[in-house]
């Protein structure tokens, strides 16, 4: 098993610079979430396996995303379910949850594998950004 939830969201908290755990929470919850729809297989089992198990169920029965959202509308649609959010905020609590946590946890074999399963330019999300 990957970091404990206490631990997860204390790295997401402090990067994220979020006054609350709460807070840190429900980023982390809403991303994972709307990641989870993208990822299929082994590699969505895989990431789960290195989370917390919250986040891992969270990452396992994902929201129903219809199509797989490029990364803008990825962004959007985190700001529709954090309420309060704008894009910019959104915008920040996907780059900190997906750079930050998934990327350190995931290592990048995984991290790699969910990239192949992901529309272009998410790599600039996870703030890895890949040749061209």
């Amino acid at each position: 098993m990957g970091m404990n939830w206490d631990a997860f969201l204390a790295v997401v908290q402090e990067r994220g610079e979020y006054p609350t755990m709460e807070e840190a929470e429900r980023s982390s919850r809403v991303v994972l979430a709307l990641l989870g729809a993208h990822l299929v297989g082994e590699v969505r089992n895989e990431l789960a396996a290195r989370l917390p198990e919250t986040l891992a169920l969270v990452l396992l029965n994902p929201l129903q995303a219809h199509e797989p959202l490029v990364p803008e509308r990825f962004v959007r649609a985190t700001a529709a379910w954090i309420e309060g959010a704008t894009e910019q905020t959104a915008a920040w609590d996907v780059s900190v949850v997906l750079s930050v946590v998934v990327a350190d946890i995931a290592g990048d074999d995984l991290l790699n594998q969910i990239l192949l399963q992901l529309p272009a330019g998410y790599d600039l999300l996870f703030g890895r950004p890949q040749p061209a």
